[in-house]
Formats: structure tokens, C-alpha cells, sequence
């Protein structure tokens, strides 16, 4: 079913410290999206430590890490606050299943359709949401509200994310035996430790400690009132968790230059999700940060992802008092070198040689993953790219005409005829002003839609009521069942008609 992929000792070490590098960042990450969701800490990291093996095991991408996730946290606030969260355990059990649904119909090749200025506004903002999600960490609590940090703490705190950026981009010029990553959040924990340091750390996030996860059915009505309950969240869940899961595997392979399978993705996507539901976690996908970070460390096979699920299970039952003392600032600091390596720095060299509406999406799909969630602004950027090429192909189409050698006037179309070009297909002709026979030539041009159909029949009925002949050539054999009310008036030549088919066709 999978292979980790290492063949020396060499690799699995790498494999490993990489694996324990993102470990160590998953925890706050897992902590601060449960408090999101309105759910127990332990509900979070459960979550990342199930989700994070199992898509590891099953998924599609080696080398990728998955957990829990704002993008889903944010969509269960709503059902947890309303139902409880055992509604939420069943809902992450649909969800589970409602992805492997998805990868049994193959519907992950359909992530090929994003174009790339989406892909472009995707990473972007993606990076400037984990960047805005850091600065929480330089707020304070006090009487119930937030404030800044100032002063010495401040500084102190500033200064130790400076240090863990300084580790993390000098070091692998010293030397390449241990992830950087790892090596600065050591570093920095063991000076705040041996000095003394009072700064924020993990603990004061929340403790970690907790026991093994527990198979849990979850208790819920088993009814049909529960199932209209559930399923839209768990439908919105499922297409958060495969959009963002297999966008991050798109990224991954264009780091690493390898290839990663999207069906069986969301078969592992899906089986992760349905186990943690019924262990007692929120549910989770691929994180884009975490699998950056893991890259970067030297982890790009299956290992790595398992290793990290294996060690965050030991720092829940053995080693929390340990890893409550890491401080924040260290994290904050690896997360500030994942934003700088996400982000796509090419994307502004090249914002004035893009045509402009690639420059608008881009910054589109951006802001609404900033404004709202991924997998909205991943919709709005298809949407918006497919109306931008449905206007600028409808441009496209046009005609020469002719009189031939019959003394017929011939209309020799060139150019895709679909729903954004009927309007100008439609201008293309003066039946009034034409002779009485009129042939439209179709060899250049394709029929795409019932959209263009429509458009065919309607003009056939102005040469009607015009008291002209019209014939069309190189029509294929399903347009002409449909244009009934041309009569015995439409001559079609079907002995020279291609075969090709139109969408009615295909989606009948």
C-alpha cells in the first residue's frame, strides 16, 4: 500500500529530525486551532497526530503533512456552538467518507482546472495568513482583552525570534547534519531555559498532557434528522480539507520536482478523517506551513510525516512538561521563515508582464484568502479566469464571406461557438440584406455548448421569416436534431461532417 521511500541510513535520519522539527511546530498550531473551533486542546492534537499519520500512510504525497487546519476549524465554530461536539465527531467521520467518495470517482484530477494565477494568489495568501496568524503571539491578556507587548518583554521577544531566523539561515552553511529548523528552536529553548528568560511559551498556551486516544462512537441520534444536520457542514468540510490538500501537493511537487497521486490523495485524506472522527478529534488536512517547513528540513518522503505524528503522540503522553517550556518566540520565528519561503516573490517581478486580468486574479484570490477561507477564494479565481477566457475567446469569432461559384453567398465561420460568443455570432449575419441563398460554413469553427446550438436555430428562424435558403455545412450530425424548427429550409451536408461531439452529448 505505500513505501517509506529510504534506502540508507543516511535518508532516514534526515527523515526523522525532519519529522521531529515539524512535531514541534504542529503543537501550537493544533492548540490555537481547537480554541478556533470551540473544542478542547487535546481535541486539536489528537486531530494532528491521527490525520497527520494516516494521510501520511494512505495519502498521495510523501513528504506532505497534514493536521488540523484553520481553513476547517473555522467552518466548525458554528456546529460546535450549536450541536455539541459530539455532532462534530460524527460530522468529521462523514467528511472522512465523503472524501474517499471522491477519490473512488477520481474527481482529484479536476484540480488540474486551477489556473495558475490562482495557484500564484492561493500561495500568497496563504502566506500572508500564517503571517497575520503570528501576530497573536505579540498580545497580551489583560482584563480580557488584547494588548501589545512592549518594553522589555518586547524586546526580549523579538530578539529570540531575530536569533531562531539567524540559526535557521546561516547554519546549513556550517553544516547540514540536523534540520536548522530544529537546531534553532533547541538553541533558543535552552537559552531561555539556562538563563532564566520570561517570555511566552507553549504552556502558556494550554497543557498537552493527555493519554492515548480512545475508540468513540460518537453519540449522536443515528437518524435522518441528524444526517440533514451534519451534512452540510461535513460537505464544506470535505471540500475545504481536498482543495487545500491538493493544492498544497501541487506546490510540493514543483518544490521537490516529483509528482504526487491526487486520487489516492483524497482516498487518504478521507480515511484519515473518518479514524479520527471516531477517536475523539476535529478532523484536519494537508497544512501548507508544516509541509514547507518539512521540505525545507530535508523530509520528502512518508517517513518524515509518520515520524511527525509518532513524536507529537510522545510529547502528549510523556514529554509535555518538556515541550510546554519551548518559547513561542522560537516558533514564531520558524513560521516567519515559512511565510518568506511560501510566498512567491516572482509573482511581484513579474506583475507588470502578466496580462492584466492574470494580475487582478492573482491578487484576488489573495485578498479573499485573507478576507475569508481558501477554498472560497479558489472558487471566486476559477470563476473570475473562466468568465475572463469566455470573453476574451468570444472576441475570437468571426466570418469571410464570399459568393460562390453557385451564386450563393457563403458565410465561411472561424472561431469556437459557445455561450460567450452567440451575441457576436448573432451580429455576423443580415438576412435581410442577403441574397436568397445563403450557405454558413462550419469547418473552422466548433459547436460547445446548447448555448450556441440555440443561437444556430434562432438564426435559421430569422432566414426563414426572411424567405431565404440557408444551409449549413460541416455541422455535426447532433447539432442538426435539435434544429427542428429550421424544417426542410436547412440544407446539412452529413457526409462531410466531423465527428466530434457536443457538451449536451457528453453530459446526457
Amino acid at each position: 500500500m505505500f513505501n517509506l521511500g529510504n534506502v540508507n541510513r543516511e535518508s532516514v535520519q534526515n527523515e526523522v529530525l525532519s519529522g521531529l522539527t515539524v512535531a514541534l511546530a504542529l503543537v501550537p498550531e493544533a492548540v490555537a486551532f481547537a480554541f478556533v473551533a470551540g473544542v478542547d486542546p487535546l481535541v486539536g492534537l489528537y486531530a494532528a497526530f491521527m490525520v497527520g499519520l494516516l494521510a501520511s500512510i494512505f495519502g498521495g504525497r510523501p513528504g506532505m503533512i497534514s493536521g488540523a487546519t484553520g481553513a476547517m476549524a473555522v467552518v466548525m465554530v458554528a456546529l460546535v456552538a450549536d450541536h455539541g461536539v459530539e455532532y462534530l465527531f460524527a460530522t468529521v467521520v462523514l467528511t472522512g467518507l465523503i472524501q474517499i467518495t471522491a477519490g473512488l470517482l477520481r474527481l482529484g484530477k479536476f484540480i488540474r482546472i486551477v489556473p495558475h494565477p490562482v495557484m500564484l494568489g492561493f500561495v500568497n495568501g496563504l502566506a500572508i495568513v500564517i503571517f497575520l496568524a503570528q501576530i497573536q503571539h505579540f498580545q497580551v491578556d489583560v482584563n480580557g482583552s488584547k494588548e501589545w507587548i512592549s518594553g522589555q518583554p518586547a524586546m526580549i521577544f523579538v530578539g529570540l525570534i531575530i536569533l531562531t531566523i539567524a540559526i535557521i539561515h546561516f547554519l546549513p552553511k556550517l553544516t547540514t547534519m540536523i534540520p536548522s529548523s530544529l537546531a534553532a528552536i533547541v538553541t533558543v529553548s535552552l537559552l531561555v531555559v539556562g538563563l532564566d528568560i520570561d517570555t511566552n511559551t507553549v504552556g502558556d498556551l494550554a497543557s498537552i498532557k493527555g493519554g492515548l486516544p480512545q475508540f468513540h462512537l460518537p453519540e449522536v441520534d443515528f437518524s435522518y434528522k441528524t444526517l440533514v444536520i451534519i451534512f452540510p457542514y461535513a460537505f464544506i468540510l470535505a471540500a475545504i480539507g481536498l482543495i487545500e490538500s491538493l493544492l498544497t501537493l501541487t506546490l510540493i511537487d514543483e518544490v521537490t520536482n516529483t509528482r504526487g497521486k491526487g486520487n489516492r490523495e483524497c482516498i487518504g485524506q478521507g480515511i484519515a478523517n473518518t479514524a479520527t472522527g471516531f477517536f475523539g478529534g476535529m478532523g484536519g488536512c494537508a497544512m501548507i506551513g508544516q509541509s514547507m517547513i518539512n521540505v525545507n528540513s530535508g523530509g520528502h518522503q512518508r517517513l518524515s510525516g509518520i515520524s511527525a505524528a509518532l513524536f507529537l503522540l510522545a510529547f502528549i503522553l510523556f514529554a509535555s512538561n518538556l515541550i510546554e517550556q519551548i518559547p513561542m518566540a522560537a516558533l514564531v520565528g520558524v513560521m516567519f521563515i515559512v511565510v518568506f519561503s511560501t510566498f512567491e516573490w516572482s509573482s511581484i517581478r513579474i506583475f507588470n508582464k502578466i496580462p492584466h486580468h492574470d494580475a487582478f486574479v492573482l491578487v484576488l484570490v489573495s485578498a479573499v484568502t485573507v478576507a475569508t477561507d481558501l477554498a472560497i477564494a479558489v472558487v471566486v479565481g476559477v470563476i473570475v479566469s473562466a468568465l475572463v477566457f469566455a470573453w476574451e475567446h468570444a472576441k475570437h469569432i468571426n466570418v469571410h464571406t464570399y459568393i460562390d461559384k453557385n451564386n450563393s453567398k457563403v458565410y465561411e465561420l472561424n472561431g469556437p461557438l459557445f455561450f460567450g460568443s452567440v451575441k457576436n455570432f448573432s451580429d455576423l449575419f443580415t438576412p435581410e440584406d442577403d441574397p436568397d441563398d445563403v450557405i454558413i460554413e462550419f469547418k473552422n469553427s466548433r459547436v460547445a455548448d446548447h448555448s450556441a446550438i440555440e443561437a444556430i436555430d434562432s438564426l435559421a428562424d430569422r432566414y426563414i421569416r426572411a424567405g431565404k435558403q440557408l444551409h449549413l455545412r460541416h455541422l455535426s450530425p447532433e447539432c442538426t436534431q435539435l434544429l427542428n424548427r429550421a424544417g426542410n429550409l436547412v440544407e446539412v451536408n452529413l457526409l462531410e461532417d466531423p465527428e466530434y461531439h457536443v457538451a449536451d452529448d457528453l453530459l446526457a
